[in-house]
C-alpha cells in the first residue's frame, strides 16, 4: 500500500482493473485474481523493491568452486542478499524506481526460477507457501482497493510518504502508513 499511495497513478490503474474484474460484488473472491494482470506485476515490483527478508537462509557449499574469480572453499557459509539483488543497476534499468511494468511480457517471477528476484528463496529450500501467501496478500490487497478509494491525510503529499524501513530480520516500515479511507465502491441492497 505504501508504494501504491506514493504513486497515486499506478493505484488507480490497479483499481481500476479490479473494479472491472470484480464489478459491483462486496468482496472479490479467489477466482477473480486470475484475471487481475496488472495487480501481479505491481506485487512483483514491490517484492523486488521490498521483499519480506533482506537475507535468505544461510546455504552452506558442498564443494570447491570458483565465483567471480573468488575460490570458494567447501563448506563455506553463503548469504544472499536478495535486497541488494532487487536494487541492482546491473540487473534492472532504474532499480530505485517503482515501475510494474517492467514486468510485462517477462518470465520473471517470485517463484525462485529467476535469480533477478528471489524474495522467498529457490530450490528445495525456497519458501513453501509462496503460492498460499501470495494469494493471501493478492485478496486482501484486492478487497482493500475494492472496497474503498483511499488518499492521504489532508496536506500530505506522495513524496511526504516515508519509505525508511527499520532492521530485523524482516524488514519493517520504520514509520507506518496512514491512508484515509473514503466512500465505498459498492452499493449494498437495502
Amino acid at each position: 500500500m505504501t508504494e501504491l499511495a506514493r504513486n497515486p497513478r499506478t493505484m488507480q490503474k490497479v483499481r481500476e482493473e479490479i473494479r472491472s474484474c470484480v464489478g459491483n460484488k462486496k468482496f472479490a473472491v479467489e477466482d477473480d485474481l486470475p484475471r487481475l494482470k496488472y495487480l501481479k506485476l505491481v506485487l512483483k515490483e514491490v517484492m523486488r523493491l521490498h521483499p519480506p527478508a533482506v537475507l535468505l537462509l544461510p546455504r552452506e557449499t558442498v564443494g570447491h568452486f570458483n565465483l567471480f574469480g573468488y575460490d570458494v572453499d567447501p563448506k563455506t557459509r553463503v548469504h544472499i542478499n536478495v535486497w541488494a539483488i532487487g536494487r541492482d543497476p546491473s540487473m534492472w534499468k532504474d532499480p530505485e524506481e517503482f515501475v510494474p511494468e517492467r514486468f510485462e511480457n517477462s518470465p520473471i517471477d517470485y517463484s525462485g526460477n529467476h535469480f533477478e528476484l528471489l524474495p522467498f528463496g529457490a530450490g528445495r529450500r525456497g519458501c513453501p507457501g509462496i503460492s498460499m501467501g501470495m494469494a493471501m496478500i493478492e485478496l486482501a490487497l484486492t478487497n482493500v482497493l475494492h472496497s474503498f478509494d483511499w488518499e492521504l491525510p489532508q496536506g500530505m503529499t506522495e513524496g511526504d510518504v516515508s519509505m525508511e524501513e527499520g532492521a530485523g530480520l524482516t524488514i519493517p516500515k520504520k514509520v507506518p502508513l496512514t491512508l484515509l479511507p473514503v466512500t465505498p465502491f459498492y452499493k449494498t441492497d437495502a
